[in-house]
């Protein structure tokens, strides 16, 4: 018998998770700065969310700042005992709408318990850190994290926008439940991380799920959502789900509308010739 849940589920180390989550980055103004226009649509969707069987919500209080963690707060709390808040640190927002990084051991210990606050909650189910590049080291500030989980403060920890060899060192200092790192159809770079994740019951969160996308890859995807009565934004995530099993996809919209094309996608069978196709788009050059 078929999991109900949208896409199945997967395990986050001892929490179980819809396979198909939701983002909240897009709750916020533009550029992800300042309030929504409509603050009750906003709380509407993230209801409906819950509504549809998702149990994996992805945030942060740089989104705003604070402005998703207050509307979810409002919308779920208290949250059901299935659901799952998942954050990340390392980043800010300044006045002029930017991503300064603050990964300092005050500035992560302080985001930490800005999120607690405004999302109403005495433990975080996971924080991810988000590190500013390839040649950083993990290791201070992924400590810093280590210490608040052995507080109580957080149940797991995870990283974001990572490399094979920053993860190693990330786990000999804790344990790594989930990796968000871009990753869509179009753009296949981590292939062999998704892989070796895989093999340690390790998520993949692939942010930009939908990103980059050619006009010839595009093209294909149209194709596919035609032959298959759905949509290319449907087709791009079925494939993803269908990458690999630790895949998780957290898609975010202000719209109720696109959120049911986002759930519908967990249950839409992609018949043998269109993976072949969809298998092969990464490699399409971009139109002149």
């Amino acid at each position: 018998m078929s999991d109900p849940r949208p896409g199945g589920t997967f395990a986050l180390g001892d929490l179980t998770v819809t396979r198909m989550g939701y983002g909240a980055m897009q709750l916020t103004g533009p550029r992800v700065f300042g309030p929504p226009a409509d603050r009750p649509n906003a709380v509407a969707v993230l209801r409906e969310a819950v509504r549809l069987g998702i149990t994996h919500i992805d945030t942060s209080d740089y989104y705003g700042p604070h402005v998703t963690n207050e509307i979810i707060r409002e919308a779920l709390h208290p949250y059901p005992e299935q659901l799952h808040l998942v954050t990340k640190v390392g980043f800010t927002r300044d006045e002029s709408g930017g991503w300064p990084p603050a990964s300092s051991p005050d500035e992560l210990r302080q985001a930490v318990h800005d999120n607690l606050a405004h999302l109403g909650l005495e433990r975080i189910d996971v924080v991810n850190l988000r590190i500013g590049g390839p040649q950083e080291s993990v290791a201070k500030s992924f400590s810093v994290l280590a210490e608040l989980r052995e507080q109580g403060l957080i149940r797991h920890l995870g990283l974001s926008t990572v490399t094979a060899e920053q993860i190693a060192e990330a786990q000999a200092i804790a344990p790594v439940v989930c990796v968000q790192n871009m990753y869509n159809i179009a753009h296949r770079g981590d292939d062999d991380l998704i892989d070796t994740l895989a093999a340690q019951d390790i998520a993949y969160v692939p942010y930009f799920p939908l990103g980059g996308i050619s006009p010839v890859q595009s093209e294909v995807l149209d194709d596919v959502a035609e032959r298959t009565g759905s949509t290319p934004k449907s087709v791009a995530l079925a494939w993803l789900l269908r990458r690999s099993p630790n895949i998780l996809l957290i898609p975010g919209t202000s719209s109720i509308g696109h959120l049911h094309e986002n759930v519908a996608a967990a249950e839409l069978h992609l018949p043998d010739d269109a993976i072949a196709e969809l298998d092969g788009i990464a490699a399409q050059p971009e139109e002149s």
